[in-house]
């Protein structure tokens, strides 16, 4: 039997990348693959029976002694405890090939090494921009930023690029220094997997070789959604409230263009996007976080979904489940979203960053005849279904993996 080993920084359903990394496992185990996990330990992680095997947890972000503090960044740039465990997990699996997502900050990419030396094929889905980018957004206090192009990963301390911190700007900088300097990503994975061709081109202009990478797009989880076609009267956000996603654009957009938003999730801009509505007399009505089948609810019966993203999105989900459930989206024109709007067909995308544009377009979708938008979000159901469905994205992963 075929062994596949599932490798990320968190065992649950935290974003995007963690969503990819339990249904790309569940998708190979529909084709006869046994699955293994390594991961780090965390409170909100699914039971498991490989967590045995798990690294301690590592949080950047939280309070620790002098002491802990010392440990923890030091296994942030390079992580013998996850080396020593990992090859633990290998001897005892023995698999076939390991499919690694998100590593850095927390396993270390340290363990690329030991899965070379143990002969396991590994391939990596580069979910960002993590292979060049210290901080893993290409995005500053500033904006967007390449300042750390040709490996000036000091940029990231100056611009203090995580969390606004020095000290955790640091530790990320020295860990891109080191592990740029082993060569870890280029020398120990076989193939990077890029769900957007925008990223790939962005990695090949940094000066990587165009042959390391495979684009294979995300894909969205059809069975058991219902698409309602009928445009509802609002338009809806949902996602994160944070500086990179353009809430502060949406806010101002929404209120310039007088439309109903609905704006669901949570984040670090979620009271000063509430007060930004107020003044602004904006009419937008703030959910909090959602998820399952009250998500999907909310999603289904807006007139259109908004993704106002001013940084390098690699290929987000929400557009692939806004398709699903038969609505059309407005997207910024920025990183991977413009391959995944068809502009006119399956929605419509403006300037990032744009708030007039952003507010035209709005205003354009909300004066449109109806049975146009609903012409639209079945185009858009059509195409996630012919493009981006979980069979596509199987056999593609599938006849990756016949090649080792």
């Amino acid at each position: 039997m075929n062994r596949l080993l599932n490798v990320n920084n968190y065992h649950y359903r935290r974003g995007g990348a963690e969503v990819v990394y339990f249904e790309h496992a569940e998708l190979m185990q529909q084709l006869g693959w046994e699955n293994a996990f390594f991961a780090m330990h965390h409170p909100d992680n699914l039971a498991s029976d490989w967590s045995g095997y798990f690294v301690d947890e590592i949080q950047i972000e939280r309070s620790y002694t002098l002491g802990e503090k010392i440990s923890k960044a030091s296994k942030v740039i390079y992580s013998f405890e996850a080396k020593k465990k990992i090859s633990r997990l290998i001897r005892d699996f023995d698999p076939t090939i390991a499919h690694v997502h998100n590593i850095y900050h927390h396993i270390s990419p340290s363990i690329l090494q030991t899965l070379s030396k143990h002969g396991v094929p590994t391939i990596m889905t580069a979910h960002d921009v993590k292979l060049v980018c210290p901080n893993n957004k290409m995005l500053s206090p500033k904006g967007v930023c390449e300042e750390c192009k040709g490996g000036k990963y000091y940029r990231a301390v100056v611009n203090k690029c995580v969390h606004g911190s020095v000290p955790a700007s640091t530790i990320i900088a020295a860990e891109s220094y080191l592990h740029h300097a082993l060569n870890s990503y280029r020398k120990y994975v076989d193939r990077f997997v890029v769900p957007s061709k925008f990223l790939i081109n962005k990695f090949v202009e940094w000066g990587w070789d165009a042959n390391q990478f495979l684009h294979i797009p995300n894909f969205a989880k059809l069975d058991g959604v219902t698409p309602q076609f009928a445009p509802g009267d609002y338009f809806c956000y949902f996602g994160r409230l944070s500086f990179e996603k353009g809430i502060h654009t949406l806010i101002d957009a929404a209120a310039l263009s007088g439309i109903h938003l609905v704006v669901v999730g949570s984040g670090p801009l979620d009271d000063i996007a509430r007060e930004r509505a107020v003044k602004a007399g904006a009419n937008i009505e703030f959910l909090g976080f959602k998820t399952g089948i009250e998500l999907e609810s909310i999603v289904a019966n807006s007139k259109a979904t908004i993704l106002p993203s001013e940084w390098y999105e690699n290929a987000p989900l929400s557009i692939l489940e806004s398709y699903a459930l038969g609505k059309p989206v407005i997207g910024a024109e920025i990183g991977g979203i413009p391959e995944m709007i068809h502009h006119g067909q399956t929605g419509w995308v403006y300037p990032s960053g744009h708030t007039e544009k952003l507010a035209e377009t709005l205003k354009m979708v909300e004066d449109m005849p109806l049975s146009r938008i609903e012409e639209m979000g079945r185009h858009a159901n059509h195409v996630v279904k012919e493009k981006y469905s979980p069979q596509a994205y199987q056999q593609s992963m599938a006849q990756l993996y016949t090649q080792f």
